[in-house]
């Protein structure tokens, strides 16, 4: 296979998959990691992909925020993987932070019922997902609510995020890396989870391994302030342990 048929299919492929890994280009196009590489260097100059650690995505995914009804099928068996990891990480009781997202959804559904826990969040389908839950106190942070996150942002939700300190904030995200820490495609969302991860103790990000080695517009916080990080046994060991060389403890699931 020539040089611009390989590119034409690993655009095709980023294209579809949303993200290309160099292990697996090189075993379906059946050349060395190395000629995948310049491959995608080539591609990049070009304009047609970003570089990421392991691979590469569209320029079409930079800065694109799916809607919650398009995540909550992807990757799902991941997802639930890490939601039920996470329920390690929680208080025997007191207070939690359970910031928007698809992942910490389902970790609101699996909170046991064996323990009281006060749980703010400002998520409708987190809320919705705990409101007749009589172990669980539930405080629903108001604000200017996004439809394609279904959660509140502004400058009512970083004053209410202001007035309470949990235990262990549970934190959704869209990108994460070595070099830019954890980031977001939105401003306002950005801001939002700054302060949540500001309002506790611990902070524990909830992220398949396919939001690492990214980098979105909006930056939220350094790796170190994140305590731990619950992702999938997909993640590139070496990335793993640049991310545990920056602070977090990365658990595989």
């Amino acid at each position: 296979m020539y040089a611009p048929e390989r590119h034409a299919q690993i655009v095709e492929t980023a294209r579809s998959r949303g993200r290309v890994e160099v292990t697996e280009l090189a075993r379906d196009l059946s050349v060395t990691p190395e000629t995948v590489r310049r491959d995608l260097t080539a591609l990049e100059r070009r304009g047609v992909v970003r570089r990421v650690h392991g691979g590469a995505i569209p320029v079409e995914r930079l800065g694109f925020e799916p809607a919650v009804a398009d995540r909550e099928t992807q990757h799902a068996s991941q997802k639930d993987r890490i939601a039920r990891a996470a329920l390690d990480e929680l208080p025997d009781g007191g207070s939690i932070v359970l910031d928007a997202g698809t992942t910490t959804a389902r970790m609101a559904q699996l909170l046991p019922d064996d323990r009281e826990l006060t749980v703010v969040t400002h998520s409708i389908p987190v809320a919705t997902a705990l409101m007749n839950r009589r172990n669980i106190t539930l405080h629903l942070l108001g604000g200017v609510v996004r439809p394609r996150t279904l959660a509140a942002v502004g400058e009512w939700t970083r004053a209410q995020a202001a007035e309470f300190f949990a235990d262990v904030s549970f934190m959704g995200m869209n990108a994460v890396s070595v070099e830019r820490g954890l980031t977001t495609p939105d401003v306002a969302e950005a801001a939002i989870k700054r302060a949540l991860i500001q309002a506790a103790r611990r902070t524990v990000v909830l992220a398949d391994h396919t939001k690492f080695g990214r980098e979105d517009f909006a930056r939220v916080a350094p790796l170190s302030a994140v305590d731990t990080i619950v992702t999938d046994a997909g993640l590139d060991a070496e990335l793993a342990e640049d991310i545990e060389n920056c602070g977090p403890r990365v658990v595989l699931v």
